[in-house]
């Protein structure tokens, strides 16, 4: 019974958002999120394309709990200081790119 606890603690998720950007702006967007993003824990990694669909940034979170990512979603909305700022730098980012995907993964 304690090593199935041992391993409910180290169960994870991984966050995916994936941003397919106009002509140009991959590299400006993923320079943004990377600067505003600098200060939170959660973030592992900024990527760009080398193959595959070209203009494409993702961002990969990484959360203990599918209900940590919840928490940290509730105190975005929240409307913090610290989220005026950063939103503040974002402001026009929606005109970087077409579309986006959020996928959430288990990680084991």
């Amino acid at each position: 019974m304690k090593k199935l606890l041992t391993l409910k603690k180290l169960i994870m998720i991984i966050v995916q958002e994936t941003f397919i950007c106009k002509p140009g702006n991959a590299s400006k967007l993923a320079n943004l999120f990377k600067e505003i993003m600098t200060d939170r824990t959660e973030l592992i990694h900024i990527l760009t394309d080398l193959t595959g669909e070209f203009n494409k940034v993702i961002m990969l979170s990484q959360y203990e709990s599918i209900s940590a990512y919840e928490q940290s979603y509730k105190e975005y909305m929240q409307n913090s200081e610290e989220v005026k700022k950063m939103k503040e730098k974002m402001k026009g980012y929606h005109e970087m790119y077409y579309s986006g995907s959020r996928e959430i993964y288990h990680v084991w």
